[in-house]
Parts: structure tokens; sequence; C-alpha cells
């Protein structure tokens, strides 16, 4: 996250956004290694500006004529015959620049609960870009959720299906992304203008993934993984590696940078996290695709992974672009539950803003309808907006950070972790009320999402007037009582 086309910023922002290619971090956990069977996919969305307004929005199910679909960034393919229903978080001008294109959708789940996260984006190496340059009018981030979402049924069809895209029409940029189902989850990685490598991850471990591209030591061979057409042959043929080992197979060398400091301190801190036992050291070329957690990972163990810093650790004092910056427009995590019914298995927790600064709200997949506030605004701060009530939290709170920042993060976990009991146990009772009374049940877990969409932008809008309030108090001059007093007899 994130690119974006001169036709829509100023020279002056573009550049601001050239360091936004290199954004997001992101977390797989397979249904073996969470503490409630789910499978789960998580990422930061972060930009190189923190003003730019998102919404949630969902795109029910529609039959189309023949004809080319046209997406956001200008790519055109034949229009599949029907769209399946899926949700999405597009950026606030996607309409505005084309309704049909829907620029930046990022994440969502559609009707067989096949969720994707899109994307961590990842840097092509020069020797691999010479070789296979990366495609203008390609697939790139911006259009994947829209392009794949409303087509596929499992994940390993909507991972077959990007690859095909991706061959025949070649890729903009290099990235990393997440599809996942209530079975198995997907980590994809594209390395040039037409290859790219898939792999399952194991259900009994997590994927940590920043910027770089992430894939080693995979058995092409494997059912487990999927791959461009002539990968080898082509790594081989321009000598992308040293030695091409089919039994482990290291893409990300072949077609990323590996090493970067900007990507592996936060696999490393990741990994430390969740894995403290497996002692590692700090900024080794690559570190391990997946990795065994200590215990069982639940979604505020995830939820902590997004938000962390360095603090604390070995690299507190150089530690390089932690996850938590100030310049995240939006946090989501994704649960897929088998043990749930269908149309409710898929359950996203969405913040906006800061995530630290932020509150993760449930959203069942039943949701097909928001609150206005999340469907409003601009790149310019707006009472009625709900991201920009949740954002403007972190910057008030940049006045006096040592005072507010960990005000603002007691208050949110607060919230949270009754929301995370509240899930708990709502989850039984719709399980209960789905076998007599299936849209009743379908009813409550979208009236419960809703309600809470609104009460927990109520919230912030109250601790923004107290930290308005609280901020005016502290510019006060202290005054005499005698000067007080006429002052206040004027």
């Amino acid at each position: 996250m994130k690119k974006m086309s001169v036709t829509l910023l100023s020279a002056a922002v573009l550049s601001a956004l050239s360091f936004s290619a290199s954004a997001c971090t992101g977390l797989i956990v397979g249904k073996g290694a969470s503490v409630d069977g789910s499978i789960m996919i998580a990422r930061n969305e972060d930009f190189g500006i923190n003003n730019w307004n998102k919404y949630l929005a969902y795109r029910p199910a529609q039959d189309n004529e023949a004809g080319d679909w046209t997406l956001g960034n200008g790519l055109t393919v034949p229009m599949p015959a029907k769209f399946y229903g899926y949700s999405a978080i597009p950026d606030w001008d996607a309409n505005t620049v084309d309704g049909d294109g829907k620029f930046y959708e990022e994440r969502g789940i559609n009707e067989y609960n096949v969720a994707i996260s899109a994307t961590t984006s990842a840097e092509v190496n020069d020797k691999a870009q010479a070789a296979d340059p990366l495609v203008e009018k390609g697939i790139i981030e911006a259009i994947i959720p829209t392009l794949i979402l409303p087509q596929v049924k499992t994940a390993k069809e909507g991972v077959e299906l990007l690859g095909k895209y991706i061959e025949q029409y070649g890729a903009g940029e290099g990235n990393s992304l997440y599809i996942a189902d209530v079975d198995e989850a997907w980590l994809v990685e594209v390395g040039s203008g037409h290859h790219w490598i898939a792999v399952k991850v194991p259900d009994d471990s997590y994927a940590m993934i920043a910027n770089g591209l992430r894939i080693h030591g995979v058995d092409l061979a494997s059912e487990d993984v999927l791959h461009s057409a002539g990968l080898v042959e082509f790594v081989e043929e321009h000598q992308l590696l040293e030695q091409a080992d089919t039994a482990s197979f290291n893409f990300a060398k072949a077609f990323g940078v590996t090493g970067d400091v900007y990507n592996i301190d936060r696999e490393w801190l990741g990994q430390n996290m969740l894995s403290a036992s497996n002692e590692q050291p700090t900024r080794q070329d690559q570190y391990p695709l997946f990795m065994k957690p200590d215990q069982k990972i639940s979604v505020q163990d995830v939820a902590n992974v997004l938000g962390a810093t360095y603090k604390g650790t070995q690299l507190e004092a150089n530690g390089e672009r932690p996850m938590r910056v100030e310049r995240q427009l939006e946090s989501h995590i994704i649960q897929l539950r088998q043990d749930m019914p269908k149309e409710l298995q898929g359950l996203i927790w969405q913040s906006f803003g800061v995530l630290p600064e932020s509150v993760l709200v449930p959203l069942y997949s039943s949701l097909q309808d928001y609150p206005t506030p999340y469907q409003t605004g601009s790149d310019t701060y707006s009472d009625q907006s709900a991201y920009w009530q949740f954002r403007s939290l972190t910057a008030l709170a940049s006045a006096a950070p040592d005072k507010y920042l960990p005000m603002l993060k007691a208050t949110w976990d607060k919230e949270e972790t009754k929301l995370y009991q509240q899930v708990s146990s709502l989850d039984m009772t719709l399980k209960s009320l789905y076998q007599s009374d299936k849209q009743a049940a379908l009813n409550m877990a979208s009236d419960y999402s809703y309600g809470q969409l609104q009460r927990t932008l109520t919230m912030a809008t109250e601790i923004r007037y107290k930290m308005m309030t609280d901020l005016t108090k502290s510019t006060e001059k202290k005054y005499s009582e005698e000067e007080f007093k006429k002052i206040m007899s004027l």
C-alpha cells in the first residue's frame, strides 16, 4: 500500500507517496495455531500521508452483460457472467475516480466465505525487473479484491484465478497478499511482470509479513505450492539464483530484496512476540517463512502484533519502522470460523486510523449496510466522517503523547476486551437461534455489528471532546485571584 496515478494527485503528493510503496504489515494464522480454530488474515493499511478517508461498503451479487470490464487502473478484462456479493473498504474517492473500477477495496469476504487482504507492497529487484518488466495497467493492489472476490468460491480458486490474470495481463507491482477460506489460507507473492508463487500456510503455523518478498525454502512439487508457468526455467535462464533448488526454492531471493532492515526488523519483532522461545538474532537476511507459536494465537494477540513498537526489545534504540506508524488508515483482522453457520463464518475486526489509538469492531458477514458516517467524508477533516473521528484522536494525542497515547490505548484495550467477550457469547446464541430461525440469527448478527459501529463512534467523539477541552485548559494562563475577578467582571 499504496501507489496512485498522476491524474489523481499533484506532483508534491506523489513525492510523499513514493515512500508509501513500502508500507503495511501483515499476519496469517493457520486454524491449528489459533485459540478457537479459526483462520486469520490480518493487515495494517498504511499510506504515505495520514489524511485519506476510508469507507465501509458491501457489493451485492449481480448478473452481468457480456463485454469488457475496466478496472480502476485501466486494466480491461472480459466481464464475468455474474458477480458474487462481497464486503470491501474502498478509498473515499473511489467512486469519483471510477465508480466501476472501485480503487483500493483492500480487504473483504465474499458470500462463499473467501477472504482477501491485499496487499503488503514488496520491492522487485533490478535483475528480475530487467528480465520481466512490470506492466503498466497490469494487476496491482488497487484492483485485486475487486477483481477476485466477486468471482471465486474457494481460496485456492482465488489463487489460481489471480495467477492466470498475472500471466495473461502482467503485474504492475511486486506484492504479497493473503487469500483464505474456512479450510485454508494462502500467501501469494508477485515477483515480476508475469511470475508469481503461492504457498498454503500450515495449519499449525503463522506467517509474519512485512514489505519484502518472504517465500523461500518451499518444495515446488508440493500440492501446497502453486506458481507461474515456466518459473524455474525463467530463474535459471536469467540467473536470478546461483542454484534454483526446486525442493527448497527461494522465490524471495530470486525476485525480491532480502535483508532490508525496513522489513526484517518487523519480521523479527512479530516472530519474537509470538514465538519468544525460539530465540533468533536480529537482522538476519531471511527469517523462517512459517513458525509455530508458543501459545495458540487469539484476535487480541494479532492486534498486539499489528500495533507493536520496538519498546522493551533489543531493537528499541535502532529498530527500523515498527508496525505502529502514524500513517495508518485502517487495520483489519479477518476470522474464518468453521464452527459457525455458513453466513456467519466470516468475521472482520475493523478499525480506523492508528490501531493502538483506535478500536477493532466485529463485523459479521451478514452485515450489508453501515451507518452513514462510515460512508462519508473526504481527505479533509469532517465531524460527520467516522474515519476522521478515530484518526483525529492520534492527531490530538501528538500534542502531549506521554499523557494521551497511554490513555487512548488503555481506553480502547478495555473496550476491545468487552467486544471479544461479547462476540464469544453472541456466537453461541447465534448458532442456537440459527437452527430454529435462520433469518432472525442473521438479523441479530447484523444489528449487533451495526450497533457497535455506532456506539464506538460515539465513544470516539466523546473522547475527542474531552481531549480538546483538556488541551484548551492546558494553554490557559494562570491568573492571580485579583486578575481573574477583574477579567470576569468585564
